[in-house]
């Protein structure tokens, strides 16, 4: 599966995101390079996630509640 077009970010813990619309994932990419797609994250939870003033706080207390695989 390609991945999305990944966007950086200013964080402390994440480098850049990028999302599948069609497959309902988000695409965090962490500053020491690891890369994670989180499934079934809607695109509305995605948008909060690209909008959040703490990408990191935003991560762990939101994104990391969905299931995940390592593209």
């Amino acid at each position: 599966m390609p991945i999305p077009t990944m966007q950086p970010v200013e964080s402390s813990a994440v480098a850049r995101i990028g999302y599948d619309a069609e497959l309902e994932e988000a695409f965090v990419e962490y500053l020491d390079g690891d890369l994670y797609a989180y499934e079934g994250v809607p695109a509305e939870v995605f948008e909060e996630l690209a909008n959040a003033e703490s990408k990191g706080t935003f991560v762990n207390e939101v994104i990391k509640g969905y299931p995940f695989r390592r593209p």
